[in-house]
């Protein structure tokens, strides 16, 4: 990689581990279902300028569902119950973990020994995390940022399962997140609805003033569509395997961020165990020697950690 191309994967990474501190400052007073919607609402608007992936519209639906709603869906709530948003952003790097697990048991996509080794060391980070929350957060939000990260990495494998899908190369997924996010408004609104009620939207809609204009402007419109492009331009121009990595910075910055601007210092085990755990997705990603081509157990590329 070029010093150019670092740089911008250094924004990108600042970026998208900021995100998570914009969400929890702008969500106060809103319902967390209703600001999905919203968020997506806005995301889905690039449909405009953005060409149709090449891709079924099952999996158009099926990323949408599980990448986007699924994911944000169970995120914001975490957040909303309590999570800080440093922990939130490493535990949802159990994505890699879980994404190879899912791909090993719908795909019967065979793990490289780099992967499974990961796969046990970010497992152990992740249970010192959960144990050693030190009753910062309730064990429910824990468990729904586990969940929006195992939703995650069952979007992964739909997409992977699809194969190229960019209408042109310089879009990358870009086209599948953007043409996917029309799945999620209606769904995240009927289920606000239903969990959070009439009343709770109403208020959300009351209170919708310029700190949730702006998360959402951060959100859709920098994170998703400016950061998803930079992303994939970075990935058409350089390995996957010096691009990917870069990503492991979101968590650190999501960490200092919420540390600086909130408050929110974590304790020993959740420092100890994120360290193992990005240490277990580091792993995991790192490349390893290919089989010769054509081998049906050749070991699958390493797993993107770019959607947030």
């Amino acid at each position: 990689m070029t010093r150019r191309d670092m740089l911008l994967a250094a924004l990108v990474a600042t970026m998208w581990g900021f995100n998570f501190v914009v969400i929890d400052w702008g969500m106060a007073g809103i319902p967390p279902l209703f600001f999905v919607a919203v968020r997506f609402a806005v995301v889905a608007l690039a449909v405009v300028v953005v060409p149709r992936p090449l891709a079924s519209w099952k999996t158009v639906v099926g990323v949408g569902l599980f990448m986007s709603l699924g994911q944000f869906a169970l995120l914001y709530t975490s957040i909303a119950l309590g999570l800080q948003p440093g922990i939130a952003a490493l535990l949802l790097q159990a994505q890699v973990v879980l994404t190879i697990v899912v791909a090993a048991l719908a795909l019967r996509e065979r793990p490289s020994r780099m992967q499974t080794i990961g796969v046990l060391i970010g497992t152990v980070g992740l249970g010192v995390v959960a144990l050693g929350r030190g009753g910062d957060a309730p064990a429910i939000a824990v468990v729904l940022c586990l969940l929006a990260a195992l939703s995650w990495a069952i979007g992964n494998v739909i997409s992977r399962r699809a194969g190229p899908v960019a209408p042109a190369k310089r879009l990358g997924a870009l086209s599948l997140t953007v043409w996917s996010s029309l799945v999620v408004p209606l769904p995240a609104l009927g289920l606000s609805a239903l969990i959070e009620g009439p009343d709770a939207i109403a208020a959300g809609i009351a209170a919708f003033g310029w700190r949730p204009i702006v998360s959402t402007l951060y959100t859709a419109g920098l994170c998703t569509l400016v950061g998803y492009a930079i992303f994939n331009a970075l990935l058409a121009r350089n390995r996957s395997a010096s691009v990917v990595p870069w990503v492991l910075l979101a968590p650190v910055v999501a960490m200092a961020s919420a540390a600086l601007l909130l408050g929110q210092i974590p304790n020993v085990w959740e420092t100890v165990g994120g360290l193992v755990l990005v240490a277990g997705v580091f792993i995991a990603n790192a490349p390893g020697r290919r089989r010769a081509a054509g081998r049906p157990d050749a070991a699958p590329e390493p797993i993107s950690t770019s959607r947030t």
